[in-house]
């Protein structure tokens, strides 16, 4: 059982939060289904500074934990959303740096990558982003290897999605790396999803 952390900060892209925690949450139904005495594979939570966050759209939202009391992460997942304030907030990025450090797998959605770049998460390593921040990750952080007209883009222990519902493709591609395909496949299924299997 994998807890996957998914971070909250005040104007996140609604569905870069939400369509990996339906894929995640999901998952685990559809491991149920296909074996009542099975073990959940995935526990998404949502970790943020207090009880709400204001998502884009001024669409609030309930986190489960704060930063200040989260559980350990195996997956860490940043999404994107009106990032620019938040590359300005020790306190998160504090966080998302710490956390990474001791997950198993350190992922984003949009411009979350932007946001694991400044935490000094992501090295040099293979990433990808939102189309339209592709020129901007490149110019703020020359030593990535930015890669554009991708779904998302697997570095190993840093997984990295382009925009919004790229983020959904990205999260079932982590539950067929983790858990199979099958489960992967049943859980888009349930979701109908038209998934995309590759990058």
């Amino acid at each position: 059982m994998r807890t996957v952390a998914i971070v909250l900060y005040k104007d996140v892209e609604v569905l870069d939060f939400a369509g990996p925690y339906e894929v995640f949450s999901t998952a685990s139904r559809a491991r149920l289904r296909m074996d009542k005495s099975a073990e959940v594979p995935f526990v998404p939570v949502l970790v943020g500074y207090g009880e709400q966050v204001h998502a884009r759209g001024n669409f609030c939202v309930r986190t489960h934990y704060t930063f200040g009391n989260a559980p350990k992460a195996d997956i860490l997942l940043v999404p994107g959303g009106v990032h620019e304030p938040a590359m300005d907030d020790d306190v998160l990025l504090d966080f998302i740096a710490a956390r990474a450090g001791v997950s198993e797998i350190v992922a984003s959605v949009c411009t979350g990558a932007f946001l694991l770049a400044k935490a000094g998460v992501l090295g040099a390593c293979s990433v990808t982003t939102h189309w339209d921040d592709i020129a901007a990750l490149r110019r703020d952080f020359p030593e990535l290897d930015v890669r554009e007209n991708v779904r998302w883009v697997d570095s190993g222990k840093i997984v990295t999605s382009a925009g919004i519902s790229a983020g959904i493709d990205m999260a079932l591609h982590l539950v067929a790396r983790l858990e199979g395909e099958e489960l992967a496949g049943t859980t888009a299924r349930l979701m109908e999803f038209d998934r995309r299997k590759t990058p």
